[in-house]
């Protein structure tokens, strides 16, 4: 047995059967919160203007077409800065990129809060978000590449969940500093500071808890070993085994690990880590899951989510809005409470906001119990198609409790971000990932940036066409999610569907 032990020992074995025996535990637990802390950083940089724009309107003094741009400003950061932090983390490191593009995240964001007019206030929250948008990809590839194979889609859908929750966390926050009536001027600026400003600042918060966290965590093992480094690679296994199981004393067995094809020469063009997202036989899947995150216009509903849900509480308020569908409240001028701070967000309408979020987070938790039986895929299908017929229904129920239960159902569509993102983590090589992961989001933004000014008019003047154009966008995914193959049946053993398995471009990291 001790020369057997031995042998083991000087044994050299797979990168993934190295990670796996470094194990899941203490250093996984810490990284799976860090990415969840990332992502609601990644939330309150690049999604605060659903809060933002209204609360702001007064003093800065902005029309319904200056709420548009500043409502997709952050959107549009996001488009640029998407890829160009997918491109960054794919060559220079997850760990590297993710403190720079924190450090830029927060100083733009506070300067944003210190805005003297709207276009003050549109161009620093662009910038910021350019740096915000690589949070989710980086965070993500980071988390998957340093927790072993069979492990990897569940911390993938736990920080999802995390990620859906958010946005009902950045309206929590908002609810008791948005009523707040206190203004103290800077005259150095000419500006007063007030609540909305103080929300702002605030939303830096978990970005610099973010940085400081990950200045002691380790760069993502596969990412050094792809890149060639196979002896550093397993020095960070080292360390990860000896978090992992700090309450024993068991020796991490690995001493080499097989070089494989995976491993590639260091890469500094953009074209070396675009081209092969397009080629044979990765383009089939870039098609399929670039055209889904385009059609997931759910995203432009909860932009406008805080507005829709304040007009709804401050109308059923008043008694006369409980026989209306939820177009013909959104239509009905507002009443004036003297009594409220101006621009200020009606508390109940955050309280709402933050309950879609907590339901979001709540369906994404049941589905995720029984996602391996039905497959991520399947489940695509499932929630794309039944969140797009009850996002037509919405104006055919002439009750407003009844539109408001189907509107939020329709917005928990917004849980296919966490599907979408596991097949893709599944199906593309390491030193493709994290720009796999944020190119289809970032076309997907494009087209909510289109979405969040078409829907911002059509509420105004043809509000049902607007939640039928949108709603049948969406549950169209069902049928372009049905070309991607079913994953159940990759997940066989690789040794019995090897043949199966040649599309996808790493045959150990099964769905």
């Amino acid at each position: 047995m001790a020369e057997k032990s031995d042998d083991q020992l000087s044994e050299k074995v797979s990168f993934d059967t190295a990670l796996d025996r470094a194990g899941f535990g203490l250093y996984s637990y810490i990284m799976t919160c860090l990415t969840g802390v990332s992502v609601i950083s990644f939330v309150c940089i690049c999604y605060c203007s659903t809060i933002i724009v209204p609360t702001s309107a007064c003093e800065l003094e902005t029309t319904i077409s200056q709420q548009g741009l500043l409502a997709s400003g952050p959107t549009v950061g996001s488009m640029i800065g998407g890829v160009v932090w997918g491109y960054l983390a794919d060559t220079r490191g997850r760990r590297k990129m993710m403190l720079a593009a924190l450090f830029g995240g927060v100083v733009f964001n506070l300067i944003a809060s210190l805005s003297v007019n709207w276009v003050m206030l549109l161009i620093f929250q662009f910038i910021a978000s350019s740096f915000g948008s690589g949070f989710y990809s980086m965070s993500m590839s980071l988390l998957s590449e340093s927790v072993p194979v069979a492990k990897r889609n569940f911390v993938v859908l736990v920080v999802s969940s995390i990620f859906l929750l958010s946005q009902g966390l950045i309206s929590g926050l908002a609810i008791p500093i948005s009523p707040m009536s206190f203004s103290h001027y800077l005259p150095a600026l000419d500006i007063y500071w007030n609540s909305w400003r103080t929300l702002l600042a605030l939303y830096s918060v978990p970005s610099v808890i973010t940085f400081i966290w990950m200045i002691f965590m380790l760069e993502s093992p596969k990412f050094v070993y792809v890149k060639g480094d196979t002896q550093k690679a397993l020095e960070i296994l080292r360390k990860i085994h000896k978090v992992n199981h700090w309450r024993s004393k068991e020796e991490f067995t690995v001493t080499g690990i097989i070089e494989a094809e995976e491993q590639v020469a260091e890469k500094s063009s953009a074209k070396d880590q675009i081209v092969p997202l397009f080629t044979s036989p990765l383009l089939k899947y870039t098609i399929i899951i670039t055209t889904l995150q385009a059609f997931k216009q759910v995203g432009a509903f909860l932009v406008w989510l805080p507005t829709i849900a304040d007009q709804f509480v401050r109308i059923v308020q008043t008694g006369e809005g409980s026989n209306l569908t939820m177009c013909n409240i959104i239509e009905m001028d507002k009443p004036i409470d003297v009594d409220a701070v101006p621009c200020a967000l009606d508390k109940i309408s955050l309280l709402l906001v933050l309950g879609v979020g907590a339901l979001t987070f709540l369906v994404n938790v049941v589905l995720t119990t029984v996602i391996n039986k039905v497959g991520r895929r399947n489940m695509v299908i499932i929630v794309t198609g039944v969140c797009g017929v009850c996002g037509i229904l919405i104006n055919l129920v002439p009750n407003a409790y009844g539109s408001v239960v189907l509107f939020a159902i329709f917005s928990t569509g917004i849980v296919v971000v966490g599907f979408y993102t596991a097949i893709t983590v599944a199906i593309y090589p390491t030193h493709l990932r994290a720009l796999a992961i944020a190119l289809p989001m970032t076309l997907g933004r494009i087209g909510t940036f289109a979405s969040i000014q078409i829907l911002n008019v059509m509420l105004a003047n043809s509000c049902d066409a607007g939640f039928y154009l949108f709603a049948c966008l969406f549950g169209s995914s069902a049928i372009i999610a049905s070309f991607l193959p079913d994953d159940r049946r990759l997940q066989k053993p690789v040794n019995e569907n090897k043949e199966e398995n040649v599309e996808t471009s790493d045959e150990n990291e099964k769905l």
